[in-house]
């Protein structure tokens, strides 16, 4: 593991799991959860049920805090760019 990264242990589907984010998104993340007044391992399992199977949960946990930050609900980050039409 990166030296960056900040490993956190989960249960989810009650398994045992850990993770590892940079600080910055694990900030996010507890951001996302104290809005929602929800314990953070709780926001990551309700986040979790929405991950597409084959998909890391580290990198579908980045997405959504980006997401957030961004303002963007995950529909708009799933979409392909849309491409600005060629120049005459």
């Amino acid at each position: 593991m990166s030296a960056h990264l900040k490993k956190r242990s989960l249960m989810l589907s009650g398994h045992d799991t850990s993770v590892a984010l940079e600080p910055e998104f694990w900030q996010v993340l507890e951001s996302m959860a104290l809005q929602q007044a929800l314990p953070l391992p709780v926001l990551v399992a309700r986040l979790d049920t929405e991950r597409s199977p084959g998909q890391s949960l580290a990198s579908f946990l980045r997405v959504r805090a980006l997401g957030w930050v961004l303002g963007q609900t995950p529909e708009l980050l799933t979409e392909p760019p849309v491409t600005p039409p060629s120049l005459p």
